[in-house]
């Protein structure tokens, strides 16, 4: 067993974080209180692609550079280092495409994909319904067959990006299939087809807004169905469980940089005639953050190289993303804590780290759901 990265992986990593610490880190006290607003994600975007680092994970088939999930575990750490860099947007490093959008051929990629590749569409993920959040059994959007096409009638909540996407990958309850109980379906949706409608923009603690999207009797062509009809829950369980993978390596990401953060302050900050460093207290939160990250990196790098292999990782996706998020949090806050006063400032990234952080434990699955899954299997394993 070699618990090493490939030689090729380990030379990404230490320039891909030389670019983030010249590159990005000094815009950090920017962007947090304005936001990375157009001018310069598009800077720092010329600056990835001259680098070589534009649509890394996307196959080589689609035009992408086909980057593994273990590569692209070491590249979700590294840019989470900073909150220069949207929590939930990458898009510096390419046009987020994903791998359902990613996978289309054909027609349907001449249409959708490669627009998307050129920066002239963008795409969002709709399935987060009302009544079906991680509970995506509960799915009420209905896309009725008819002839040769689809009419669509539902509504989606806190979907990432809509009012700025030209079309979504929308997931739809279809006529049923034999053998399903739900048969749910993955459709593309133009954002401009009639009957669809942001129905409000939701304020979030993380000064994000995402969308609700309402659907009323919207005529989907036919040919817009990506694969076949009832396979939708099969194609969201690959963004799914890649997703789950990157909430564990954004963790370590960003739970190493509050470790250097508090250790650098406590080295410098002095009470009561020495310096916090000194301080059993802090010094246990160190060894107890820089223990977490440790076992969540062993865990995300695991996770990733067995799905590479082709294998069924859906249960170490749940316990990589339970453990991650939580763990991540736990450090922003003891980082938090450690400060005090000016931790809770805009003048350190830390208030954003804990904010997001918290948010992930909720969104793409709460970690009550996480457990309930692990729980499932653990009795089918050993029952």
């Amino acid at each position: 067993m070699d618990f090493r990265l490939p030689e090729e992986l380990v030379a990404f990593k230490d320039s891909l974080r030389r670019f983030i610490e010249k590159e990005v880190l000094p815009h950090e006290a920017r962007v947090q209180r304005d936001g990375l607003d157009r001018g310069l994600a598009r800077d720092l975007s010329e600056k990835t692609r001259a680098a070589g680092w534009w649509f890394l994970d996307l196959p080589e088939s689609a035009g992408g550079q086909g980057l593994s999930l273990l590569g692209m575990s070491v590249f979700w750490e590294e840019v989470s280092r900073t909150v220069a860099i949207p929590a939930r947007d990458t898009d510096i490093f390419g046009p987020v495409v994903g791998p359902i959008v990613g996978g289309l051929q054909g027609v349907q990629a001449e249409r959708y994909l490669q627009p998307v590749m050129r920066g002239e569409k963008r795409v969002c993920f709709a399935q987060t319904e009302p009544d079906a959040g991680a509970d995506p059994a509960g799915m009420r959007t209905r896309a009725v067959r008819k002839d040769g096409y689809y009419l669509l009638n539902g509504r989606k909540r806190f979907i990432t990006a809509a009012d700025r996407a030209d079309f979504a990958t929308v997931f739809a309850v279809t006529d049923p299939v034999e053998g399903m109980e739900r048969p749910v379906s993955c459709l593309l949706v133009d954002m401009t087809m009639p009957g669809v409608r942001i129905a409000r923009l939701q304020e979030t603690m993380m000064g994000e807004r995402p969308c609700e999207i309402e659907f009323e009797n919207v005529e989907v062509p036919a040919e817009n169905l990506v694969g076949v009809e009832g396979g939708g829950f099969r194609l969201a369980q690959k963004w799914i469980n890649h997703g789950r993978i990157r909430h564990g390596a954004r963790a370590c990401g960003v739970a190493e940089r509050c470790i250097e953060l508090a250790a650098s302050y406590a080295k410098q900050r002095k009470t009561f005639g020495a310096p916090l460093a000194d301080r059993q207290a802090v010094q246990w939160m160190l060894a107890d953050s820089y223990t977490d990250v440790h076992a969540t990196r062993l865990m995300v790098q695991n996770a990733a190289w067995r799905a590479d292999q082709g294998e069924d990782v859906r249960a170490e996706s749940y316990m990589v993303k339970l453990f991650g998020d939580e763990m991540g949090f736990r450090a922003a806050d003891r980082c938090m804590q450690i400060h005090g006063g000016i931790g809770l400032t805009l003048d350190l990234p830390i208030e954003r780290f804990w904010r997001d952080q918290r948010s992930f434990l909720i969104t793409e699955g709460p970690s009550e759901v996480m457990r309930m899954a692990i729980a499932r299997h653990v009795l089918r394993q050993y029952g």
